[in-house]
């Protein structure tokens, strides 16, 4: 049998080479929730509000906080908090500690302290809530600094999934949701899915 052409075997080389990377390379099977830690930095899943494609914010541990930025230079981020009951997986899950120990118990705290009708008077069973920011590129309101806004469901909301921007402003406009300003700020910036996956998980 004569030798393989030398063409025919460079390829099968790059072929092996790529499937070893890919093999090597770890990858999320399902939705990302929750926070993760490398070094200094902990990072978290966000849906781009123009898209609602999943992004990654990362976190200076050590950053200021709050951060006390001048209010011209921040960009909104809206939390949108989920009723107890909600079936789904969210950019952040649970309460006890949940899967982001840093924030979800406050969050969750508030949310039924401003609308105990929707979400009960017990944090604990706050299922989750998700983060939605502007990206770079997606020509809206970005910066580094970010300012958080509590978006919460009211007494006679449908509550849905919400990923956008769009999703939102029209549940508030049809009174599905309202906004509380947190009055929180601090600083963090969209890194890769790769900064993601190298994290070690937070909480439960």
């Amino acid at each position: 049998m004569s030798p393989r052409p030398r063409r025919t075997r460079a390829v099968v080389a790059v072929a092996l080479a790529i499937a070893a990377c890919l093999a090597a390379t770890p990858v999320l099977a399902s939705t990302p929730t929750g926070e993760r830690q490398h070094g200094q930095v902990t990072v978290e899943p966000a849906y781009d509000d123009a898209t609602g494609n999943i992004v990654y914010l990362a976190t200076p541990n050590k950053a200021p906080f709050p951060s006390h930025t001048n209010a011209h230079s921040v960009a909104p981020l809206y939390l949108v908090v989920y009723p107890p009951g909600t079936a789904g997986t969210f950019n952040c899950m649970g309460a006890n500690p949940g899967n982001c120990p840093d924030h979800a118990l406050g969050i969750a705290q508030a949310a039924t302290q401003i609308m105990g009708p929707v979400y009960g008077s017990d944090p604990l069973a706050i299922p989750g809530h998700d983060h939605l920011v502007s990206v770079p590129a997606g020509n809206g309101d970005f910066n580094v600094p970010w300012h958080v806004y509590l978006e919460l469901f009211t007494p006679d909301a449908p509550v849905s999934h919400i990923t956008t921007e769009d999703q939102l402003d029209a549940a508030k406009a049809s009174g599905y949701v309202i906004q509380v300003d947190s009055g929180i700020e601090f600083l963090c910036a969209v890194v890769s899915q790769a900064s993601y996956l190298v994290g070690t998980p937070l909480g439960n």
